[in-house]
C-alpha cells in the first residue's frame, strides 16, 4: 500500500471517527453533564480549530487563528456541520494530491508566531494523529459520565466499509 493510499483511507476512517464521535455527544446531557459536554465540545473544537490552520498550510494561505481554539464555544450541531465540510474538504484533497507534492516541504508558521516546515504528507499524517488524540480525550469524558462510546477503531471502520474482510480470505481461496 503506498503512503497516499494509506492517507485516502486514514482520511475515510477520520471522518467517520469524526461524526461516530460527534453523534454521540449528543448523548450528554446539556444539563446534568454541562461542564463535560462543554468539556467535550472545546477539545473537538480546539480539533477542528488546527484542522482548519493546517488545511490553510496545505493551500498556501493565511488561517487566521490567533490561538489553537476559538474565544467562543460553538453549538455541537455548528461545529458537527463544520468539521463534516472540512472532512469532505481533506477527502477531497487526498484524492487529488499527487505523491510528489506530498514530499514538498511548506514553511509555516504557528499560532505562537514560531516558524515551522512539514511535508505535506507529514501535515496530513499530524491531522489524522491529532484528531485520534482528542476523540481519545473526548471517549474519555464519555465514559466518566456513562454517555454511549462510540466504536472509534481503524480495524471497525476497515471492516464496515468493506464486509468482505470478514472473511478472512476465503473468497481469494475459491
Amino acid at each position: 500500500m503506498s503512503s497516499l493510499s494509506l492517507l485516502r483511507t486514514l482520511f475515510g476512517y477520520r471522518a467517520w471517527a469524526n461524526d461516530e464521535l460527534l453523534e454521540k455527544l449528543e448523548g450528554f446531557d446539556p444539563e446534568r453533564h454541562q461542564d463535560a459536554r462543554h468539556d467535550a465540545i472545546r477539545l473537538m473544537n480546539q480539533c477542528h480549530v488546527v484542522d482548519q490552520i493546517f488545511a490553510a498550510h496545505l493551500t498556501g494561505r493565511p488561517h487566521g487563528f490567533a490561538a489553537d481554539n476559538t474565544p467562543d464555544t460553538p453549538t455541537l450541531q455548528a461545529l458537527r456541520s463544520s468539521v463534516a465540510a472540512l472532512d469532505r474538504w481533506y477527502l477531497g484533497y487526498v484524492e487529488t494530491v499527487t505523491p510528489e507534492q506530498l514530499s514538498e516541504s511548506v514553511p509555516f508558521s504557528f499560532t505562537d508566531g514560531d516558524k515551522g516546515f512539514m511535508t505535506r504528507e507529514e501535515m496530513l499524517a499530524h491531522v489524522v494523529t491529532h484528531g485520534g488524540y482528542h476523540r481519545g480525550e473526548i471517549g474519555r469524558l464519555m465514559r466518566q459520565h456513562a454517555v454511549g462510546l462510540p466504536w472509534d477503531t481503524f480495524a471497525v471502520y476497515l471492516h464496515s466499509t468493506d464486509p468482505s474482510r470478514r472473511q478472512q480470505g476465503q473468497l481469494q481461496a475459491a
